[in-house]
């Protein structure tokens, strides 16, 4: 008998204790769902690890902090990067349900994990603009390190950090960058563990808790595609293309998690209070319902069919690969 789909996504803290989803989402206050499965596996390389995403939270300054009321303080967790967990947990439960329905991955565990805080030394970044603005790269350098460090890496792991950084532009909504894009990817001196950001700082001050969500997805999504998958499922390599905004009615647009940030018009305030800046042709988009006359847009946690298929595509891939080696 293949296992449930609750026993195939698992959770787990970073005290070394997994803990059953159910037991996770009642921590955060999330809906509960059956999961009877527990673990002893610590934050560090596994050598049979599953395919998984482990979320961190960095450094959270005392005025956001004030913002929730200190609410989550003692971990770590503020609740927009709770949220932001419990949405990338969501996300995954819909792919290995939508495989499932389709009699495929019935024997593949996807885990999601509560990493340690990271903290960024100062003499980690250049004595230059970016010390207090850095880079996409200077930030995603230094996570690695830490992740190294630690021993954390696994070859097969998407890392995602949730940053606080409301005006670093150079940091945007979050991102990822080669060699380490793609969780399996080992090419380029990859580990084959990616690394990405979310930053959920800039999306609680500049949109909304539902624009947090779907970007803390966005990004770890990311790293499940590739670009020949994509454009096998979606006739584009663009990742955003496999997104959707379809009008609710005349004046409202839902967007969903890949599609988040580029659905709109490339001004300030098009949907999301900044434009993204990858790729964005609406005209190759899953479904792009057109945005003129649209006054409000609202955030779906809902992946696209295509997304659904692409990333269930590549976690067949990986397995596939993990079976052969």
């Amino acid at each position: 008998m293949s296992p449930s789909l609750s026993d195939r996504l698992s959770s787990a803290t970073a005290s070394g204790q997994f803990v059953s989803r159910r037991e996770l989402l009642a921590s955060i206050g999330g809906a509960a769902a059956v999961s009877s499965t527990r673990f002893d596996v610590r934050e560090r390389a596994v050598a049979d690890a599953p395919l998984s995403v482990r979320v961190y939270p960095g450094p959270v300054p005392l005025r956001a902090w004030v913002r929730y009321g200190f609410d989550g303080v003692r971990r770590d967790w503020p609740p927009p990067f709770r949220d932001g967990l419990a949405a990338v947990e969501g996300a995954l439960e819909q792919v290995l349900a939508y495989a499932r329905e389709r009699s495929r991955l019935e024997s593949v565990e996807v885990r999601v994990e509560r990493g340690e805080p990271v903290r960024f030394p100062l003499s980690a970044a250049p004595l230059s603009s970016e010390a207090v603005v850095p880079e996409l790269e200077t930030v995603l350098e230094v996570f690695g390190d830490r992740l190294r460090e630690r021993n954390a890496l696994t070859g097969r792991t998407c890392n995602l950090l949730l940053c606080w950084s409301p005006f670093n532009y150079r940091v945007g909504y979050g991102g990822t960058l080669p060699p380490n894009a793609q969780v399996g990817d080992e090419t380029d001196g990859s580990t084959g563990d990616a690394q990405t950001v979310a930053n959920l700082g800039a999306t609680e001050v500049w949109d909304s808790r539902a624009v947090s969500r779907n970007m803390a997805i966005h990004e770890a999504v990311h790293t499940f595609l590739s670009p020949d998958i994509v454009e096998a499922v979606g006739g584009s390599t663009c990742d955003h293309d496999l997104g959707t905004a379809i009008r609710v009615d005349d004046e409202t647009m839902a967007v969903s998690p890949m599609a988040t940030a580029y659905a709109g018009p490339d001004e300030i305030g098009g949907g999301t209070r900044w434009h993204g800046r990858g790729c964005a042709d609406h005209d190759r988009f899953h479904r792009h319902d057109g945005y003129e006359g649209v006054e409000e847009w609202t955030y779906t946690t809902e992946l696209s069919d295509a997304t659904l298929e692409a990333v269930t595509r590549y976690f067949e891939r990986e397995a596939g690969s993990r079976e052969g080696g």
